[in-house]
């Protein structure tokens, strides 16, 4: 076992992560859905159905890794 902490770094992509959120949100809302708990639904799971294929939504959101989109989440929302 390692004895020192390791340093988890991810590349700034904020905002392509705010546009590609911003897209599946709107598309979401679009078709009716609750955004908010179909995206909860997917970053839990990862399970691309939970996203819409409308306005290609769902092949957006796939071209994020979970654990930089999470990192964003989390830093947009202690920032507030």
């Amino acid at each position: 076992m390692d004895e020192f902490t390791r340093k988890f770094q991810v590349v700034d992509k904020g905002h392509e992560i705010r546009d590609i959120l911003t897209t599946v949100y709107n598309a979401l809302l679009v078709k009716g859905y609750n955004p908010i708990n179909q995206i909860v639904g997917y970053i839990i799971s990862e399970d691309p159905t939970y996203i819409t294929n409308y306005n290609n939504a769902r092949t957006l959101i796939c071209r994020l890794d979970r654990d930089e989109l999470l990192q964003e989440l989390v830093v947009n929302y202690l920032k507030k």
